[in-house]
Order: C-alpha cells, then structure tokens, then sequence
C-alpha cells in the first residue's frame, strides 16, 4: 500500500504546476521537497499515519484540481482591490517581492541614518529641519 501512496503523490507532484517567476517561494517547488523527504525510501517507506497520509493527498488533489474554483465560482476575476490575476502574478514575482526587498531597505537605512547621525549643529530638531 505505500507503494501506492508513493505513486499517487509522484503523480500528483509532476501534475502540479511550477512557477518560475516565483523561484525560492514555488508551493509546487516546496510540494516536490516535502514529497521526497516524506517518501525518502520511495516506495519502501513505511507510512506511520496512512489516514493522514491519505487524507492529505486527498486535500492537495483537491486543490490541484481546482476542484474549489469551480465549486464557488467567482463573479470577477478580481479581488477586492480591482488587481486581476495577472497583475496578482506579476507583482508577487520573485524579482519584484526582491526589488521591494530593496527599496524597504534603502527607506530603512535612510531613516536609520536620519535619526541615528549625531547632530553636527545644534539640537536634533533643527537638523531635521534641514
């Protein structure tokens, strides 16, 4: 029977889309590395809790195979803020999640240094002025 469960997840794993833009923070990616060390015997590992085991192949199936979407369809394909799916994508990539990374740090450094330079002339107050 493991072997079974063994296969099921390999196919589920190799069903499961891979985003590239979002490199380090892929759930397909992270799906692929919890799969190899849960099985790390392949189809020899001895499963301790087969029910959770089933139970959660059964949830990651299910949400594979947008089984959710198409239950409670939506009306729009927005959210709440008006940003489609495609524009959800696009700031979520990896290189833009890196450049807001950066940006935050550079506004961090800036109010770091503001507030902790000692004052060259006169009271704090006044430097802030400036």
């Amino acid at each position: 029977m493991a072997a079974t469960r063994y296969r099921r997840f390999l196919k589920l794993c190799e069903e499961w889309p891979k985003d590239e833009s979002k490199r380090g923070r892929d759930l397909g990616t992270f799906l692929r590395q919890k799969v190899a060390s849960a099985f790390r015997e392949g189809e020899n590992t001895q499963i301790s809790d087969p029910e959770k085991c089933d139970m959660m192949y059964e949830s990651l199936a299910r949400i594979n195979s947008n089984m959710y979407k198409e239950k409670f369809q939506r009306a729009k394909d927005t959210s709440f803020t008006g940003v489609t799916v495609e524009e959800c994508r696009m700031l979520l990539a990896t290189g833009n999640m890196q450049q807001t990374d950066e940006e935050k740090k550079g506004l961090w450094k800036t109010v770091m240094d503001r507030f902790s330079s000692k004052p060259e002339d006169g009271p704090p107050s006044e430097k802030l002025e400036k």
